[in-house]
């Protein structure tokens, strides 16, 4: 993990200056951090962005004591995953990490509003997009059996076509990242979970 630590001393940083005034926190990969217009989508949400480039799930929970130290929020969204899929890892790796992100999220925060962004299905990684939906399936059934303060934000099935593919407008030309017409998108699908439940 020693990968992220520039990264992560970073955050610790914005912790130190910003952290008693956010309200909802945004922690997770690459989808997270370059969500620019972040700010002004959840405006009255008080929002800070915690996202790390290139962020798996399992470096989320490494470092969730030490990027949260400051923050009393009053919600915390995750999207984080996608990565550990693409660096090889199973889908029921992903969801001990899931496992453990709550542990340390209830221990850190108690029992505030939490949402976990599903995976989302992006071209680069079709070719594994059953691990996703699989992974997907794990987590959101374990948030339902658990009836406690997490939320399942499914992003997948919005990003697809009329044919269950992807909609490429939605990404970057990288076609794993997303354009401002997916951020667009999700910006829609967490504002209308979030406002339910706030």
């Amino acid at each position: 993990m020693y990968w992220y630590e520039e990264d992560i001393k970073s955050l610790e940083k914005k912790g130190l200056k910003e952290g008693y005034g956010a309200e909802t926190l945004f922690y997770g990969s690459s989808s997270i951090r370059m969500w620019d217009s972040l700010q002004r989508d959840f405006e009255g949400l008080h929002p800070l962005n915690l996202g790390f480039g290139g962020s798996t799930l399992a470096g989320c929970v490494w470092f969730f004591d030490r990027v949260m130290y400051n923050y009393q929020p009053k919600r915390l969204i995750v999207y984080a995953g996608d990565n550990d899929l693409g660096d090889g890892r199973h889908p029921e790796e992903v969801f001990i990490f899931f496992q453990q992100l709550c542990v340390k999220a209830m221990q850190r925060f108690g029992p505030i509003p939490c949402y976990f962004i599903s995976l989302k299905p992006s071209p680069a990684r079709w070719n594994r997009a059953d691990q996703f939906k699989y992974t997907n399936n794990l987590i959101e059934n374990e948030i339902i059996k658990q009836g406690g303060n997490w939320q399942f934000i499914d992003v997948f099935k919005k990003m697809l076509d009329n044919n269950g593919y992807p909609q490429k407008q939605l990404y970057a030309s990288d076609a794993l990242h997303l354009s401002p017409q997916g951020y667009q998108v999700w910006k829609e699908v967490v504002s209308s979970k979030i406002m339910v439940n706030s």
